[in-house]
């Protein structure tokens, strides 16, 4: 659905009204486009002092083919190691870097600060490194002009694992990505041998809910990248799912998720074992809590929770998910944020972030990871039935000043499922310009 709003503010005569009245002007974001580079332009990288993670990130830049800034002129990135402040008066070292270099950043520019989790680190050291989400929160709100900013810890022992992470978050692939605080761990398991163009050649993936939307783009993503696909959806929706994975040379599983036998009848189609597992299905039932009868909040339940638990159940007590496997699941805003009239809506995608966070460890164990996304403000066909005022108001409560795509969402999921990306587990990742609500 096209943006009225932003086209008004970004013509001639609306960005000088913008200006005076001080209203936000979205801007358009770099998206990816097959055979760019990862970055389109010069990074300036800077740390602070006994940074540890500098030849990494040396070696990561290179790797994108990315060129040195020079001293003066517009760069597309920063990346700062800020692992080497110890004590909140070392965080003056941000202001240093920052103070002379951000305004050089080019529109949709990526900016991205490296720390160390403060979880078991010196009370000094802990304190200024958890300083650095305030900081990236903070400057991801005031810089504009399509410019996201990230935070990235990365534990001792994990240096060796920033290439999927830092790739993603320089690339136009996370557009409608910021404001995060990523965690890059360790207990990876050795990245196999991958083709950088089709990192998911060869993979099977199970997308649930891939009919239309963003579960669509997922699998049109997941597609591109190389993956075996398996789409589920309801027989209701059975023709659009067809028709999806004809242009997906996809296999289909035509099932509603909530039978008693659900979990078996999908093991028993992937008896050959899974790669990636993408938990997108999902429905909103919204009514307030005094208007809203069990029924209408038990079946949203099952829907959007219940159902992924007994999956997940299935296919690990028959070890179906494969070595270095994946689970990445699609909660929402709405279950960090919470949303009047979605308490049962709520309360799923909240579960879903405890369901990530309970299984990271055991899938730790196993070799594999599971993770989440929370997509805010995505423009789909139900976003597009929304009253006016409230739809103008989800697009623009975000740094980014507009609404995004579900491609962002799919994207993310992409990431997530890369078999490079094993360093990241139990994460979840907000998709939504860092809406001003949440975390």
């Amino acid at each position: 659905m096209s943006d009225r709003y932003a086209q008004v503010v970004n013509s001639a005569p609306g960005r000088l009204l913008a200006g005076r009245l001080g209203l936000p002007r979205p801007v358009k974001l770099d998206r990816f486009e097959a055979g760019a580079p990862v970055i389109a332009g010069p990074v300036l990288r800077g740390g602070a002092p006994g940074g540890r993670l500098g030849s990494q990130l040396e070696r990561v830049l290179a790797s994108t083919g990315a060129r040195s800034a020079d001293a003066e002129g517009e760069v597309k990135a920063l990346v700062f190691d800020a692992t080497g402040i110890a004590d909140s008066l070392q965080l003056v070292e941000l202001q240093r870097f920052f103070h002379p270099s951000v305004g050089r950043v080019q529109r949709s520019g990526r900016i991205i600060v490296l720390g160390t989790p403060p979880g078991g680190l010196p009370a000094r050291q802990a304190t200024a490194q958890r300083a650095l989400e305030g900081f990236t929160r903070s400057l991801g709100k005031e810089i504009g002009r399509g410019i996201t900013v990230q935070l990235v810890y990365v534990a001792d022992g994990a240096e060796g694992e920033l290439d999927s992470t830092v790739r993603f978050l320089l690339s136009p692939r996370s557009a409608y990505v910021s404001g995060q605080a990523i965690r890059v761990g360790t207990g990876a398991l050795p990245t196999p041998r991958i083709d950088s163009e089709q990192p998911l050649a060869g993979k099977t993936t199970l997308v649930t809910g891939a009919s239309r939307g963003i579960g669509a783009a997922i699998a049109g993503v997941l597609h591109r990248d190389g993956a075996k696909l398996v789409l589920l959806d309801v027989p209701a929706l059975g023709k659009d799912l067809v028709r999806v994975a004809a242009e997906l040379e996809a296999e289909t599983i035509e099932l509603d998720i909530t039978a008693s036998d659900a979990p078996q009848r999908i093991a028993e189609r992937l008896a050959d074992g899974v790669d990636v597992v993408v938990h997108n299905a999902g429905v909103t039932r919204d009514r307030t809590l005094a208007k809203m009868p069990e029924e209408r909040w038990s079946s949203l339940m099952e829907i959007n929770l219940s159902s992924a638990e007994r999956i997940n159940d299935e296919l690990l007590a028959h070890n179906l998910l494969r070595a270095n496997g994946r689970i990445v699941c699609v909660s929402s805003m709405s279950g960090i944020a919470g949303n009047s009239g979605q308490t049962n809506y709520a309360t799923s995608k909240a579960g879903v972030i405890g369901m990530v966070e309970a299984l990271s460890p055991i899938l730790a164990a196993r070799g594999a990871t599971i993770n989440a996304v929370a997509p805010g403000f995505i423009e789909t066909g139900m976003t597009a039935r929304m009253p006016l005022v409230i739809r103008e108001a989800g697009r623009r409560m975000s740094s980014l000043s507009q609404g995004g795509l579900p491609i962002d969402v799919a994207e993310t999921i992409a990431w997530l499922a890369h078999p490079a990306s094993g360093a990241v587990n139990g994460s979840v990742v907000r998709v939504c310009g860092q809406n001003f609500l949440g975390a």
